[in-house]
């Protein structure tokens, strides 16, 4: 476990606070796409811009990249050893959403560009409501491609079996027990 792609059903299933507590778990650096993708004021980056910073991330002895980007997901599929997919229920994370978005009201997340202060609109609320379905479809079918692969495939479910997971892994010497 040394190129770590941390990928969730949707926004809010709790990629960044879970990739940020493995990072601190396994000591490995630990990259938001929404960092490399947005730019200040919600300036999207192009994607040649955005898959060329992720290419230079990708050939890192060791990483945890954290997001989904379907436009770019080859780029980090291809170069991982681990899949850690995180699937919680569509009304959990729609709450996290909300909650996320009331808690920082004015202020940019540390897993966020600078300058790109938290917002929320409808089209985001409708795009995590009409794709979930249809996601959890893709991705399933993509996780039993990567075990195909070879690669180690974690499914996470529930809050509980992601906490349970982060305090039970034993990290050394860049393996895992």
């Amino acid at each position: 476990m040394k190129k770590i792609m941390v990928i969730g059903i949707s926004a809010g299933a709790g990629k960044s606070t879970f990739a940020r507590k493995l990072g601190e778990k396994t000591g490995i650096e630990v990259h938001h796409l929404d960092v490399l993708f947005w730019k200040p004021c919600w300036m999207e980056s192009d994607l040649h811009e955005f898959s060329i910073a992720q290419r230079e991330l990708v050939n890192k002895k060791r990483w945890i990249i954290e997001g989904n980007y379907s436009n770019t997901f080859e780029i980090r599929a291809n170069a991982c050893d681990t899949v850690i997919y995180l699937e919680l229920p569509l009304c959990l994370c729609l709450f996290r959403v909300l909650k996320r978005w009331l808690t920082n009201l004015g202020k940019t997340r540390p897993d966020m560009a600078a300058g790109c202060k938290e917002k929320m609109d409808w089209k985001f609320i409708r795009f995590i409501l009409t794709t979930y379905g249809s996601r959890k479809k893709k991705m399933a079918e993509r996780l039993a491609r990567f075990a195909a692969e070879g690669k180690e495939v974690i499914v996470l479910k529930s809050k509980p079996e992601i906490d349970s997971y982060i305090e039970d892994l034993d990290f050394t010497a860049g393996h895992v027990s």
